[in-house]
């Protein structure tokens, strides 16, 4: 199952932290099963996010310009969702609160529903659940593109990823944290406040790299 194969890469990613003085740095991500990899020499062999161009809840167009050199947290969510999203996006709002005057750190929040969430029903979303720091965007666009992106750039629900068509439903609960250079260097489990501090806690570890 695709679940024991994440809490199986959180386990050896804190026993790793035990063993490595996770004070100066971050793991990258470079595989589908999330090993965690420490001694990178050239990170430009690591895995990198692909380009992608969506439409934000303010209609503003969201690519991958708008997050070159900057460190972003990417979830998947849809608004009509009643199980894990409202937790997670609640859970997130304690990130966004924290990097609200933060113009380096943003939060990417795709819809995995983009045909009923439209960028009207987004903002409607956004204005309900309170999301108002301008650096959370919560993205629609094509259905393929999300896809594509969420199972080869982000490695959401792998197993089902490499082995479904592209077209059929994804849902995860899990947040990733991307770097300024587009690689992955945390995974995080969004419906657990506690993972919220995780996640401060490295986004301030990668804002002290080169």
């Amino acid at each position: 199952m695709y679940w024991r194969k994440i809490i199986k890469a959180i386990f050896v990613f804190v026993f790793l932290s035990s063993c490595i003085d996770k004070k100066d740095k971050l793991p990258y991500y470079n595989t589908p099963d999330f090993t965690p990899l420490w001694n990178v020499a050239d990170s430009d062999t690591i895995h990198s996010i692909a380009s992608f161009s969506f439409k934000d809840q303010n209609g503003e167009a969201i690519t991958n310009e708008t997050v070159k050199d900057k460190i972003y947290i990417t979830n998947f969510f849809f608004t009509t969702c009643s199980s894990i999203c409202p937790n997670m996006m609640h859970n997130l709002k304690a990130v966004s609160d924290t990097f609200e005057k933060d113009n380096d750190v943003l939060i990417l929040s795709h819809s995995v529903m983009p045909w009923v969430d439209s960028v009207t029903q987004l903002k409607k979303y956004a204005d309900d659940q309170q999301i108002n720091n301008p650096n959370w965007h919560l993205l629609t666009g094509s259905k393929s593109q999300i896809y594509s992106l969420a199972r080869t750039s982000y490695f959401a629900e792998e197993e089902l990823g490499f082995t479904k068509d592209s077209t059929q439903f994804l849902h995860t609960e899990y947040v990733l944290l991307v770097d300024k250079n587009k690689h992955i260097r945390g995974i995080y489990k969004g419906t657990l406040p506690l993972e919220m501090k995780r996640i401060i806690q490295d986004i301030y570890l990668l804002k002290k790299e080169d």
